[in-house]
């Protein structure tokens, strides 16, 4: 039998990719699976649109950790993408590090990579195969999402989004349901107001 496969598209910074992705980890103990980690960046997405101040120096700090790990995939092969963001996921969203530089250098150290990757934050060297990692996944969806995005067999989708994550046969449920909806082609969308923010429990 054919795997079923998930494209994911996430910014490490935010934390419904984040809830999301751990999501992910949970079907793949329960469902036979194959995840493709991609980058996209809320700092490209975001570019030319006037933005409140404090939302605008988070995007300013946050073309750091993206660009490190396009950085670390061109350099050292694609095989690190999901280990740089594990790491910087759990820095940003479970052990609450604010400062993006600190963030990449504990994490390339918790991988393995060398530290020298850490001066790509500032470096705009890599920002063309950025831009098209974060393409080819906005691209799917338009432009008025964020991160985020799945592509449940080739059908993307922005979400879901989810502030606590299912665990076991539970998350297995939630992606069934997922692929079910994706393999209609007629279905575009379900939302409500979210009334919490994810949990990094």
């Amino acid at each position: 039998m054919q795997k079923e496969k998930a494209d994911f598209w996430f910014d490490p910074a935010c934390p419904f990719a984040w809830a999301t992705s751990r999501w992910i980890g949970e079907v793949e103990q329960v469902r036979d699976i194959e995840t493709v980690w991609h980058v996209m960046s809320l700092s490209v997405l975001n570019e030319g649109r006037e933005l409140e101040h404090d939302y605008q120096r988070a995007m300013d700090e946050n073309w750091g950790p993206v660009r490190v790990i396009i950085a670390a995939s061109e350099i050292h092969g694609p095989e690190h993408i999901k280990p740089l963001y594990d790491a910087m996921g759990t820095l940003i969203h479970v052990e609450k590090v604010k400062d993006r530089s600190e963030v990449i250098r504990r994490a390339l150290d918790e991988v393995g990579l060398p530290a020298d990757l850490a001066t790509y934050e500032d470096s705009d060297e890599y920002d063309p195969q950025l831009r098209a990692s974060h393409k080819a996944g906005i691209e799917q969806v338009g432009q008025d999402v964020g991160t985020p995005i799945v592509a449940f067999n080739g059908t993307a989708f922005f979400g879901p989004v989810i502030t606590r994550v299912p665990r076991g046969e539970e998350a297995g449920k939630l992606w069934d349901a997922a692929v079910r909806l994706a393999s209609f082609p007629h279905f575009f969308e379900l939302k409500r107001t979210r009334t919490e923010r994810p949990s990094a429990d």
